[in-house]
């Protein structure tokens, strides 16, 4: 299933499988039959269902959403060799903490709140009729050290933009990880049929804003004094990227 692709039910027993797993990141499926309190029979034709159109995949029992977001790419540079990639469930915890370190650093307040949002929902990607997102993640040696988001409104008249958040590790910096996992979401967005993408930056994060201007970003926008860091008011610097 693709991420952009709004999900469609034929039953209402396939929507209360499919939004169980969806809510919960990933579930044995044996817990998702007794949670849905579908009999047998119920259950597995709308598992079939499910995994018939590709909304859903079982790993051995473990049920997931079936986002098609992309392969596996390895890179190098400066002797350094990392993978970008979709990120998975397993990544949670690294990628709550790759987001923890640079928000925390840099007064990168959306990512801070993805971060917050990651840690309430208990779930990497999500996708249903109301929102949607997908994580792509470096990781260096299997850690997660960087990453790259985005959030996908589904209502019909934002479906065409997304706010992007991107960031790296301070110990992984320097070596162009941030510049491939930029590339990544904003190739990933443009195949996709995006023509316009977001991300807020506090005026206070120059290099953040550098970094966004040196890859065609634009400032589109500023809200005086929306962010309150320490005891700062702060600007808020609304960049975007439009597609040709």
């Amino acid at each position: 299933m693709e991420a952009f692709e709004r999900p469609t039910f034929e039953t209402s027993a396939a929507r209360t499988v499919y939004q169980y797993v969806e809510r919960h990141g990933t579930a044995a499926r044996h817990r998702a039959r007794t949670a849905t309190e579908l009999d047998s029979e119920t259950f597995d034709e709308a598992l079939e269902h499910l995994l018939s159109k590709g909304y859903l995949k079982d790993d051995g029992g473990t049920l997931a959403l079936a986002l098609d977001v992309g392969s596996v790419e390895t890179h190098q540079n400066d002797g350094v060799s990392y993978v970008i990639r979709p990120a998975q469930p397993d990544d949670f915890e690294g990628l709550v903490e790759a987001i923890r370190d640079v928000s925390a650093e840099s007064t990168y307040v959306v990512a801070e709140s993805v971060a917050e949002q990651l840690l309430y929902e208990d779930a990497v990607t999500r996708h249903n009729t109301v929102q949607s997102r997908v994580f792509f993640v470096a990781t260096v040696d299997d850690e997660v050290v960087g990453w790259c988001h985005l959030d996908l409104p589904q209502l019909d008249k934002l479906r065409e933009t997304a706010q992007l958040t991107v960031g790296v590790v301070e110990d992984h910096r320097d070596h162009g990880i941030g510049s491939q996992l930029m590339k990544r979401g904003m190739e990933w967005a443009r195949a996709n049929g995006y023509r316009k993408l977001y991300n807020s930056v506090p005026a206070v994060s120059e290099n953040a804003l550098s970094f966004l201007e040196a890859h065609g970003w634009h400032t589109e926008g500023i809200r005086r004094n929306h962010y309150t860091v320490g005891d700062e008011e702060v600007d808020e610097v609304m960049m975007a990227y439009t597609f040709d």
